[in-house]
């Protein structure tokens, strides 16, 4: 299969990254962790295979990316407001703490209907020479959003290698569980392991993607490194961060929110301003950007990505579902 960006998916290079930066091929390339591997940067072939890049490298990528009207949140910002319950409640507790979880070698685990099963390291899925930038809203229930540049490769992609079979309805994603790395597992206010789905063609679709970086460089673990889901129409908790496992699944799988508060969240859980969440509005957001007083901005339907996803959910009772 051949994954090709939408033509909305557009160069934001001087907002995303310095140019500098980015042509500096040869630091991009050892700082990374590369070595010699060939890189879609400039062509240099090697027989050696992908490594995983340490935790802050700078990595390689086609600066492709939506266009976000709003500039950037500042990485300060991005890095330091957080919900990641694995490591606790507040916002600044992934920031202080997720630093001890252990991203090196990491693994993923693909079960279910699905032709092509087993355990996989990161850069056996993902193609660390074909990754590209995409600037994306993201847009938490709670009512706040940033502007992030995430680096990665598209949902499909990567599923797509796994050969689901026609009976893989849904897509559900698990999170990484270790209690003696994540203090915040101590507090029942969800069943873990934290997991989360998708119809599958919510997980096919164009906007759907898997991302390893942001702000230029491999992600940080309070962001959900080393890989995580990234998914600009859904409310950001839809997120699976740091995910270990992937199931291809007959039936619509149980997801952690929808478990824990089903009245509140539902299995779709898609950002409709016109539906206020059992406890405050939807209607607008707050603007996290670093500053004292964050702006308000009125939410969009879809989180303003409704040509790309509304025919996903053509004929559903939007007020039910969502």
């Amino acid at each position: 299969m051949i994954i090709r960006p939408h033509p909305d998916f557009r160069s934001l290079r001087d907002e995303a990254t310095p140019e500098a930066a980015f042509l500096d091929r040869r630091r991009l390339i050892a700082a990374a962790g590369f070595g010699a591997v060939g890189l879609a940067l400039g062509g240099e072939a090697q027989a050696e295979g992908p490594v995983q890049p340490a935790v802050s490298a700078p990595l390689p990528r086609r600066e492709t990316a939506y266009k976000v009207e709003d500039k950037l949140t500042i990485e300060a910002a991005a890095a330091g407001y957080n919900n990641f319950y694995e490591f606790g409640l507040d916002k600044s507790d992934p920031a202080r703490l997720a630093g001890r979880m252990n991203v090196a070698n990491w693994k993923v685990t693909i079960e279910g209907e699905a032709e092509r099963t087993g355990t996989f390291a990161l850069p056996e899925i993902v193609d660390y020479t074909k990754l590209e930038e995409r600037i994306y809203r993201m847009r938490c229930v709670e009512g706040w959003s940033m502007v992030i540049p995430w680096a990665g490769v598209s949902m499909a992609s990567v599923l797509a290698q796994f050969k689901p079979k026609p009976t893989a309805r849904y897509v559900q994603f698990e999170t990484h569980l270790n209690p003696k790395e994540m203090p915040g597992v101590r507090v029942p206010v969800l069943d873990w392991p934290y997991v989360e789905g998708l119809r599958m063609d919510e997980a096919m679709n164009e906007l759907s993607f898997f991302a390893v970086g942001v702000y230029g460089r491999a992600m940080k673990q309070q962001n959900g490194a080393p890989f995580r889901a990234v998914l600009p129409w859904k409310y950001g908790f839809k997120s699976a961060k740091s995910i270990v496992r992937i199931r291809f699944v007959a039936r619509q799988p149980e997801t952690s929110w929808n478990r824990s508060a089903p009245s509140e969240y539902g299995f779709y859980s898609n950002v409709n301003p016109n539906v206020d969440h059992p406890r405050w509005s939807q209607a607008s957001e707050r603007v996290i950007d670093g500053g004292p007083f964050p702006r308000r901005r009125n939410t969009d339907m879809f989180n303003g990505y409704a040509k790309y996803v509304e025919r996903l959910y053509a004929g559903m009772d939007l007020k039910k579902f969502f």
